[in-house]
């Protein structure tokens, strides 16, 4: 499957998603008092590092925070990560891959995202959904209505309050990303060709021009002192008014 119109394919998942595919769940766990953060965005584009700065700065403030991975973030989804990023499962198609990645997904979801919501948590994860639709769904050449159908099973209604997409050129993104592997090689997809991780790159960004309620891109070329900064902004703007005064007046006085 190939990207279309931009926006085009992710506006209409998108449409299909909030309007029609989760008409018949519960209420989101996102309208509860938890607050449900996703870092996406291309290889190397450093979203542990400014989970790990937007973590540090809210816990400072006397939240409640939880960080988490996909794949991974519970025991069930962890075991299969290895056999995702070793590339165990490669060999038997991205079909398989996905499915995978899905039962990852709602372990994750069911185990660990879920319940920390219902506890009033800010939860804070390094992938999630979209990078099913961006490395399954756009790249891996899957058809969308394979790929919404386990995004639908898999996060049960949990949908993220919102989701920062960090954007950098792709060849800048693998060169870190393969330094920081420099030790123990690239995983399953860093080590694909530069063609396929520029196609993931405007993928995220199609995204994020389907869904702007949700979504917001950061420029994630900039020095991370600055990006946190404004991922700050952008989370505080969830906060409930008197928590987002009190979080800007507690950035000023540092």
């Amino acid at each position: 499957m190939t990207i279309a119109r931009r926006g085009g394919f992710f506006r209409q998942t998108n449409r299909l998603n909030r309007k029609q595919e989760y008409a018949d769940l519960e209420e989101h766990v996102s309208l509860t008092k938890g607050l449900f953060v996703t870092f996406e965005g291309g290889e190397g584009a450093g979203k542990s590092t400014q989970m790990r700065l937007l973590a540090d700065s809210l816990s400072a403030r006397g939240y409640d925070v939880l960080t988490t991975r996909e794949p991974g973030g519970s025991a069930g989804a962890e075991a299969v990560r290895h056999v995702l990023l070793s590339g165990a499962a490669e060999p038997f198609g991205v079909r398989m891959e996905a499915i995978l990645f899905a039962a990852a997904r709602s372990d994750h979801v069911e185990q660990v995202i879920r319940p920390a919501l219902e506890r009033g948590t800010i939860v804070l994860c390094d992938r999630f959904m979209d990078s099913s639709r961006v490395y399954q769904g756009i790249t891996g050449n899957l058809e969308s209505s394979f790929v919404e159908t386990l995004e639908r099973i898999a996060v049960n209604g949990v949908i993220p309050d919102r989701t920062i997409i960090f954007d950098l050129p792709a060849s800048v993104g693998l060169e870190r990303a393969l330094r920081r592997a420099a030790d123990e090689g690239p995983d399953r997809f860093e080590k694909e060709q530069m063609e396929t991780h520029e196609k993931r790159r405007g993928a995220f960004l199609d995204i994020a021009e389907a869904d702007p309620e949700r979504c917001r891109v950061v420029d994630a070329t900039r020095p991370p002192e600055v990006i946190a900064a404004d991922v700050l902004d952008l989370v505080a703007a969830l906060l409930p008014e008197e928590d987002a005064a009190r979080t800007s007046a507690a950035e000023v006085a540092t």
